[in-house]
């Protein structure tokens, strides 16, 4: 479509930003979510915020809340890249500013609370993400469809297994792609895509509005007040889908083979660790390496990583199937399908298997860990061992169901 840019330029793009969290603690203890690491040089947010640059969306408010000030730090520094003289921006937008001095209540009471913002800038239409996945996705593709449609709102949704259905709110459409149901996570009888039995459509929390059909919505459900929980997926689609046209966007990936596209909500402990160690993998299901679809971050000025000693006296570095980000030194020591952030430093004869150590984290000499995540600037002594003996492990950390072992950021041991 050739008027596509300059709907992109007349866009206005809210991503909300300040959940808790609450599954991934105590990663979360400290950061919101959409700020937890991922993939050893990223945060979570950065996926969302690379899908906006590459789709050409420049004017862009974070909504921030829980825990924010890692996140508007790395807001502030990492994507401060915009020319704001050419009113193209990123720029992150807590609570209690303007005339509102409340905490967000909702997504959709978030968006409300920046309502100024949208009659002030005029925008055609407005993209609403969430900060807190993994995937990559053309928001302008998601843009042609609405605007092909006419419908005054398209709703982005991924394909899933009818057997997952339970984890979503999943959408009933037709076969011209108009929604007629919203449920939230179906224990049962959860409806299937027409055309493709066994499969339901997942709402991946993705919106595009025309501009006065939102402020309306906004407003109508700002004034039910305590009736309502100011939340779009629960309130404003729902009565939406009975009074005016709401349309499904199916999510592709770009430069996908065709199959299902990855699309990663990593809320759990167990979630995190799987998708973070699958990039690990000979050929990981999503691939960092896409030099057409780069993800960007905040870079440090960190040296090269290093692996160091070969020698007689048993003193020697292996790494295997791992992510070794820059500042990182292995010294004389084994690393196994593991995800080493920046700074991470292993000393001589430990042992790291199946584990992500975040930025700082030091591993003593002889020591042992797997299957354990390791927080920032946290020291592991001296032949201690983490996922050895769970029993142990679960008088001090967070210890998962499946086994992962979880140390808080800067644990002090005994």
């Amino acid at each position: 479509m050739d008027t596509l840019p300059q709907e992109l330029r007349r866009t206005l793009t809210f991503i909300l930003a300040g959940g808790q969290g609450e599954r991934l603690k105590p990663l979360t203890i400290e950061r919101a979510k959409p700020a937890v690491p991922f993939g050893g040089a990223y945060r979570i947010i950065d996926f969302t915020l690379s899908n906006c640059i590459h789709s050409g969306l420049r004017k862009i408010y974070v909504l921030t809340q829980y825990r924010a000030r890692s996140l508007e730090e790395h807001i502030r520094f990492g994507w401060n890249f915009l020319p704001r003289r050419l009113q193209q921006f990123i720029v992150h937008r807590p609570p209690h500013h303007g005339k509102h001095d409340a905490w967000y209540k909702g997504t959709a009471d978030a968006i409300y609370q920046n309502i100024d913002s949208i009659k002030e800038d005029r925008p055609a239409h407005v993209v609403i993400l969430s900060g807190d996945h993994i995937y990559k996705m053309d928001y302008g593709a998601m843009l042609t469809d609405h605007l092909e449609s006419g419908a005054s709102a398209t709703i982005g949704a991924v394909r899933i297994p009818k057997s997952e259905a339970h984890q979503f709110g999943v959408l009933e459409v037709d076969e011209q792609n108009s929604v007629r149901s919203f449920v939230e996570k179906p224990k049962e009888n959860a409806p299937e895509i027409p055309g493709s039995p066994g499969y339901c459509l997942g709402s991946m929390g993705i919106y595009i509005f025309e501009r006065e059909e939102l402020i309306r919505r906004l407003q109508e459900d700002a004034e039910l007040g305590k009736e309502s929980s100011h939340d779009f997926g629960k309130d404003i689609i729902p009565k939406m889908i009975h009074e005016t046209s709401v349309k499904v966007h199916h999510f592709v990936d770009p430069g996908g083979n065709g199959g299902d596209p990855y699309w990663r909500d990593v809320g759990t402990i167990d979630a995190y660790f799987d998708s973070n160690l699958d990039l690990c993998s000979v050929e990981p299901s999503f691939n960092l390496y896409d030099r057409d679809w780069p993800i960007y971050t905040l870079w440090h000025n960190d040296p090269p990583a290093k692996t160091v000693f070969d020698d007689e006296d048993g003193r020697r570095a292996e790494v295997v199937d791992s992510l070794l980000c820059p500042g990182v030194v292995v010294s004389g020591a084994e690393v196994r399908r593991s995800i080493l952030s920046n700074r991470v430093f292993v000393d001589e004869r430990a042992s790291v298997q199946d584990s992500i150590l975040f930025r700082g984290a030091v591993i003593g000499k002889g020591a042992q860990v797997r299957r354990a995540i390791i927080d920032k600037w946290t020291k592991v002594p001296d032949g201690a061992q983490i996922g050895v003996d769970l029993e142990t492990d679960r008088k001090r950390f967070k210890v998962t169901e499946s086994g992962i072992v979880v140390v808080p950021r800067k644990f002090q041991f005994d």
